[in-house]
């Protein structure tokens, strides 16, 4: 699979590092304990099978798009197969229009039943993941909010990239020229 990922601004990302030094220091699953070189702050987008040339060609003119500011509402946990400790964004007009430019690239030129539904624009809840758990309810309870720092009120997604689960490689995605 090849997910489809915005990256964010210096400020933001070393705010989002400190939260999961936090959580790894509380002894608690967070994204720092993932030791990829690739691993670091991003929102996920959308993963398809493979980047295509039509495909390509749209995430171009996606990125052409950035920077793009964003607000932080908060803190946001998940239980779906996984537990999910993230901060959440506001999905406003300009994160929703992008998001569904995105959505509908990846899903015009790959096979039927084989995108993430949870990617889909009507269930997409954009947020970085600070922390996840095969453990349920493990984010459960004040102690954990209290560990993490204020997370910023807005950043800016600023690059447009991708990540290869096969591979293992990363690959900035460039406006065209």
């Amino acid at each position: 699979m090849r997910t489809v990922e915005l990256l964010l601004d210096e400020a933001a990302d070393l705010a989002v590092r400190e939260a999961w030094r936090r959580l790894a220091d509380a002894g608690l699953p967070s994204q720092a304990r993932h030791r990829s070189p690739t691993n670091s702050p991003h929102l996920t987008l959308a993963a398809c099978p493979e980047l295509t040339a039509p495909i390509r060609w749209e995430l171009a003119e996606v990125a052409a798009t950035l920077p793009l500011p964003v607000q932080v509402t908060g803190v946001v946990r998940f239980e779906r197969p996984t537990s999910v400790l993230a901060w959440a964004l506001r999905l406003d007009s300009a994160l929703a229009t992008l998001h569904g430019r995105v959505w509908d690239a990846v899903a015009s030129d790959s096979p039927p039943g084989a995108l993430n539904p949870l990617h889909t624009p009507a269930r997409w809840s954009p947020h970085i993941t600070l922390g996840r758990s095969r453990r349920a309810g493990v984010f459960v309870g004040p102690r954990v909010l209290e560990l993490l720092p204020v997370p910023p009120s807005s950043i800016r997604l600023t690059t447009l990239r991708s990540y290869d689960t096969e591979t293992g490689t990363l690959e900035v995605l460039e406006p065209r020229p």
